[in-house]
């Protein structure tokens, strides 16, 4: 990367930093008593740009929708500022691979075109030219031409294999998963040309917990050792042998426990129920990608830093499409607040 495209980068992350939302903006916006209030709320916060266009009634859809547009315009900048970055790019493609995920399972379950474009927005494919691809997939008349339609990208055969491996185990989770593996591929591929020790950390960070969880669903699926080996992404080999033997661990908690002997011991879950186990570690993984993307602020100028943005401005974005989605369902504020990624007090 550049000298000074980076600092500059670098500064404009330091920027974007001193203005992430606190814990007390949270609440506030958690303690909206319904979505007209939470939009006069936003409104007062940096994000109050991206709501001027929704129209009335507000779902919490809409001011999804609006809050993924912007965080594509933060990411897009960031990407921009920092010149030729090929792991902030593979993050910007994020964007298209939840719109594809959405498309195709929207498929699956026999939605319609217009059902399917309530949940997508395609802001982020306009401002890098690449509408076609998800248009292309979104008219398809079934999963089939979807698939086909996908065929001639870079990544079609793992979606080919997505789509197989579905019509056997009929469990729609299967997409969100090799999508996944496209993008972590992407990260991991990009990742092969930095030095930067900070900005590795957090991207194989995000990788591990790909591979983890990956490994944990496979068993939960009932896949084969092979199938789920094909999810996975290369790593190092000491990492491969762990994968290796979470995958021929008995159970799921035996799974985990392999974790023991590693940097992610702290996050083995304590729970004995299996789904309660699967979600207190992603929380607790989430948490220390969040808590690392945090750290990645100690060291001015670096990558890491513009890397660090990228994740959280993604988090703050995630917290406030929850926040929208619990005001509108009426969950109350302490359960919103529980479930949001944010500093430990």
């Amino acid at each position: 990367m550049g000298g000074s495209k980076n600092v500059y980068a670098s500064v404009k992350a330091y920027s974007k930093r001193g203005k992430l939302l606190t814990k007390t903006d949270f609440q506030t916006l958690a303690e909206s008593r319904d979505l007209e209030e939470l939009m006069t709320r936003i409104k007062n916060t940096v994000y109050a740009d991206s709501m001027a266009d929704i129209q009335k009634p507000y779902t919490s859809q809409s001011i999804e929708s609006a809050l993924r547009s912007k965080l594509a315009d933060i990411h897009y900048s960031i990407a921009k500022t920092s010149g030729n970055s090929g792991v902030l790019d593979a993050y910007y493609m994020k964007f298209i691979i939840s719109n594809l995920k959405l498309i195709l399972k929207g498929k699956v379950l026999g939605k319609s075109q217009e059902e399917i474009e309530t949940y997508i927005n395609l802001h982020a494919e306009e401002l890098i030219k690449q509408r076609d691809i998800v248009i292309k997939a979104l008219v398809s008349k079934d999963l089939e031409e979807a698939v086909a339609s996908l065929n001639s990208v870079e990544f079609g055969e793992e979606i080919t294999k997505a789509a197989a491996l579905y019509n056997e185990k009929k469990n729609v989770q299967v997409f969100d998963t090799y999508f996944d593996k496209i993008l972590y591929q992407h990260l991991a591929g990009a990742m092969k040309n930095y030095s930067d020790k900070e900005a590795t950390k957090i991207v194989s960070m995000d990788i591990d917990f790909y591979n983890i969880m990956s490994v944990i669903r496979g068993k939960i699926w009932g896949l084969q050792e092979e199938q789920i080996q094909d999810l996975l992404i290369e790593t190092s080999p000491p990492a491969k042998e762990l994968l290796g033997r979470m995958m021929t661990a008995s159970s799921v908690r035996d799974s985990f426990n392999e974790l023991s002997s590693t940097k992610y011991k702290d996050l083995v879950p304590q729970v004995e129920n299996e789904l309660d186990a699967i979600a207190e570690f992603e929380r607790s993984f989430e948490m220390a990608i969040y808590n690392s993307s945090l750290r990645s602020f100690t060291k001015m100028f670096s990558f890491a830093t513009i890397v660090g943005i990228t994740k959280l401005t993604a988090f703050e974005v995630r917290n406030l499409a929850a926040i929208a989605f619990a005001v509108e369902q009426k969950i109350s504020t302490e359960t919103t607040m529980s479930k949001l990624i944010l500093e430990e007090e």
